[in-house]
């Protein structure tokens, strides 16, 4: 009797692998569409929460500080629980929790309760994010990889510009009565088609047991930023009293501690050998002051088109439009110029946006209330052409010199600093703008000064940019 033939072992389907492959790929980037849209909606919707909760003053700027504030400090955390307890795992607490933060924000009742709300979105947005590289760069061939982050940039710019507009058409359709709670409640039905993608599309991985996390680094650099912030907002709106004071004080020993816990810590937030780089640690101070600044400028910019020209929510969401524009089309052409320009390409962006805050800080403060929308739609847009020439490339020139090995720690701590800036820059250029007696001509003079402070600081990067493979 003859032995049957064996079976020939059956191969994946190609196509089946590469649709699976752009599947995840989508599935992470509406998580990251998510995050993007519920970071930028209180750009345009604080001005209408403040009036509809009270708080006043002090809520816009907290309702501006406290995502990136929570981001910020658990950016890097999430990372490493990701590696620890599986990407996938993190990725679904992470996009669940952000979900239910978000109707907790849209069922908030007084201003305290948003405030505690919109960190723990910023906080569950920290456990997401990270997650998200990590299982690409596991899914994906590395000579793909290019290819399915260069999807990012037009996705990520395009959410830019439609999540203001959008949060700003929600508040004035008034759907169902809900007014700007329907900007957080319509997370059930995003976060909840993205959870279930999720589930079903991402990949499985186990993590390592042994990877340790500094859970004591990040209370202490939590303490830190909570204290600062807290004197910045709370000091010029009681005429500096012994809070205040006593919490920036504070705030300032915290940080003394975070940066002794950085030295001796086993796996330390920041490693001490990028320290040591004269170059990042350039990159890491022009990229804080940077973003600080153009943090504040976008709420700067919202609040007088409310407050001061009357704009509704809608009307200050398209004004801010050629912002977004500028923003995509310099990140395009500035992707072709990098590797030839380097850290002068991140000059020609600061100067671009010395320029559109300083032609904004002429026209404001010569008509005042009588301002033109058309007059500020150039202004705006070269604003944005020179934040579009900046963003990604401080990141990638700052990570000129580092070691390849590095360059996950540095990008984490890069993208950590970035989220720090937003909540410091929220707060601090806000207090200008409510607390002198320039108001939003102030606040443009210090965002100009900034910016050209770190005209002064781009010499001490790095030459070149990092390759992309960085």
């Amino acid at each position: 009797m003859s032995t049957p033939p064996a079976a020939t072992p059956r191969t994946a389907d190609p196509r089946k692998t590469i649709r699976a492959r752009w599947a995840v790929l989508a599935v992470i980037l509406f998580a990251e569409i998510l995050d993007l849209l519920d970071s930028t909606i209180t750009t345009i919707a604080a001005p209408t929460i403040a009036a509809d909760l009270g708080g006043g003053e002090s809520l816009v700027q907290w309702l501006g500080a406290t995502y990136a504030l929570a981001m910020g400090v658990l950016l890097v955390v999430g990372g490493r629980l990701g590696d620890k307890f599986g990407r996938r795992r993190l990725f679904l607490i992470g996009i669940v929790g952000f979900t239910l933060a978000s109707v907790a924000c849209g069922l908030a009742f007084g201003p305290a309760a948003i405030i505690v709300f919109r960190l723990l979105q910023g906080a569950f947005g920290a456990l997401l994010i990270p997650q998200g590289f990590g299982i690409l760069g596991a899914v994906f061939p590395r000579d793909q990889l290019g290819r399915a982050f260069g999807v990012f940039a037009p996705a990520l710019g395009l959410s830019a510009v439609c999540g203001p507009i959008l949060a700003g058409f929600l508040i004035d359709a008034d759907l169902f009565g809900l007014g700007w709670r329907s900007m957080f409640l319509i997370n059930i039905v995003l976060g909840g088609l993205a959870t279930a993608l999720a589930v079903k599309l991402l990949p499985r991985d186990a993590g390592d047991p042994a990877v340790t996390v500094d859970g004591l680094g990040s209370i202490l650099l939590a303490a830190a930023m909570l204290g600062v912030l807290y004197g910045l907002i709370d000091g010029p709106a009681n005429g500096w009293a012994t809070r205040p004071i006593l919490a920036l004080a504070a705030g300032f020993i915290f940080f003394a501690g975070f940066c002794l816990r950085q030295r001796h810590a086993a796996a330390p937030l920041i490693e001490p050998s990028l320290l040591r780089n004269r170059g990042f640690t350039s990159g890491l101070l022009l990229g804080l002051i940077y973003f600080a600044a153009t943090s504040g400028l976008l709420y700067v910019l919202s609040l007088f088109l409310q407050n001061v020209l009357g704009r509704t929510p809608t009307q200050a969401a398209i004004a801010l439009a050629p912002l977004a524009v500028g923003i995509i089309v310099a990140s395009i052409a500035t992707h072709q110029l990098l590797e030839r320009l380097g850290r002068g390409l991140v000059l020609i962006g600061l100067l671009l946006t010395l320029t559109g805050s300083l032609i904004l800080y002429a026209l404001i403060d010569h008509y005042g209330a009588d301002l033109s929308g058309r007059l500020l739609i150039a202004p705006i847009l070269l604003t944005g052409l020179g934040l579009g020439a900046c963003f990604g490339t401080i990141f990638r020139v700052t990570l000129g010199d580092i070691d390849p090995a590095e360059s996950g720690s540095a990008s984490g701590t890069l993208s950590a600093v970035q989220q720090l800036a937003n909540s410091i820059g929220a707060a601090a250029v806000t207090t200008v703008y409510f607390h002198t007696s320039g108001g939003a001509p102030t606040s443009f003079l210090v965002i100009a000064g900034l910016t050209l402070a770190c005209c002064l600081v781009h010499r001490l990067l790095p030459a070149h940019a990092a390759a992309e493979s960085h």
